[in-house]
């Protein structure tokens, strides 16, 4: 027998039927879009969401399966006598509903941002309290992305304070795709399957190959990989782990370490999340941002993240499986000096004595068919991926 919860209208934000898990069918491959932080920080606009998805689209990140065009941090300033959130009217003078509309007239989706604790990163009003209000206010001005933060959230419980909000967002009943951000300081990857569509597994991204020696509050592209394996149990079509977002076209990666960079992120089908300015990017960026040969194994459906199956000091082999029985191998250098480095058959699950077909998907490029092993020179800080194919 189906429990049936009848509530008056006016105690709805207070009195609904809990969801047990999440069901919003949404994220059956790994999100793509773009985020304002990494690049603007607090300083985001009207302006800049409009032409950012302008951007998205005439850049050919669109066609390349980039949908969610989303503001970060401190577009809110407060909340009405009523607890309505509020939108900082300067910045965005015609409101959120009008922007959300304006994105999705270019065939994109619009996310936005709070946070689970009393106030965001920047100070400004959290969600705690107001869950239900906020759910029902961002379906209202069509949201499709929430992404929700873990600041000034002491005292809070991280599996109660996520849950709370979708059962809000469930409630609210707009298909929104729900982004967890609370660091992996609880370790979301235990229990977040049945919450959130992502959550993120590690600390912040840094702008930086490897930030050990540096004073820094965040992590360096080879450091997040270490903390992502061994994950990958968890993730999977509607749940996926989240290294947090990429910082291709934001001026300090080489060439060869954006390349690496993005192409391990697709290796562990991680949520494709650009944090650069879509308004200029150079030929380089475009190019590693649209490759649609290594969007296809973060994209394949099988959703599969890559393990770590051979390391020997700097040289690393990581593999996954992919729909049809098919393997992707990277062939990671984390040296500043080239490497030989060889994938082996046994490493990613195959007999030694099969023959399959190779393909280098930076360089579109056949491989031909060889047995048991490929080598290659990787270049320093770079990754050579490839698939396999019996």
């Amino acid at each position: 027998m189906r429990l049936r919860v009848i509530c008056p209208f006016f105690l709805l934000i207070i009195c609904v039927a809990p969801a047990s898990a999440l069901d919003n069918g949404l994220a059956k491959t790994p999100p793509m879009g773009w985020n304002s932080w990494n690049k603007f920080a607090c300083n985001v606009s009207d302006r800049l969401i409009r032409e950012t998805a302008d951007a998205m689209v005439s850049s050919g990140m669109k066609d390349a399966g980039y949908q969610y065009v989303v503001i970060d941090d401190c577009w809110q300033v407060k909340r009405n006598p009523d607890g309505t959130i509020v939108a900082d009217p300067e910045r965005f003078p015609n409101g959120i509903k009008a922007l959300a509309d304006y994105v999705h007239s270019k065939g994109l989706q619009f996310g936005i941002y709070s946070d689970a604790g009393r106030q965001t990163c920047e100070g400004r009003p959290g969600a705690h309290g107001h869950e239900f209000q906020d759910a029902f206010t961002y379906a209202s001005w069509g949201v499709d992305y929430l992404k929700l933060d873990w600041c000034h959230a002491e005292g809070q419980n991280s599996l109660e304070s996520y849950s709370l909000m979708r059962d809000a967002l469930k409630a609210a009943g707009r298909p929104i795709v729900f982004s967890l951000c609370e660091w992996g300081s609880t370790k979301p990857w235990q229990w977040a399957k049945d919450v959130g569509n992502l959550w993120r597994a590690t600390g912040d991204i840094q702008n930086c190959w490897d930030c050990q020696e540096q004073k820094s509050d965040g992590l360096g592209v080879v450091h997040i990989l270490d903390l992502m394996d061994g994950l990958e149990y968890a993730a999977g079509p509607g749940h996926w782990n989240d290294p947090d977002m990429l910082e291709v076209g934001n001026g300090k990666l080489t060439p060869d370490e954006a390349r690496a960079h993005f192409g391990m992120w697709c290796m562990l089908a991680a949520p494709l999340i650009s944090g650069n300015d879509l308004r200029q990017m150079d030929a380089d960026t475009v190019a590693i941002l649209t490759n649609k040969e290594v969007i296809a194994i973060d994209q394949d459906p099988l959703g599969k993240q890559a393990s770590r199956v051979r390391k020997e000091g700097d040289k690393e082999v990581w593999a996954r499986e992919l729909a049809g029985g098919n393997r992707a191998a990277a062939l990671l250098n984390r040296a500043a000096t080239p490497q030989e480095i060889t994938v082996k058959w046994e490493d990613i699950g195959y007999p030694a004595h099969l023959s399959a077909a190779l393909h280098d998907v930076w360089r579109h490029k056949d491989l031909g068919t060889l047995t048991g092993s490929f080598t290659a020179i990787v270049a320093p800080h770079a990754a050579v991926i490839v698939t396999v194919k019996p």
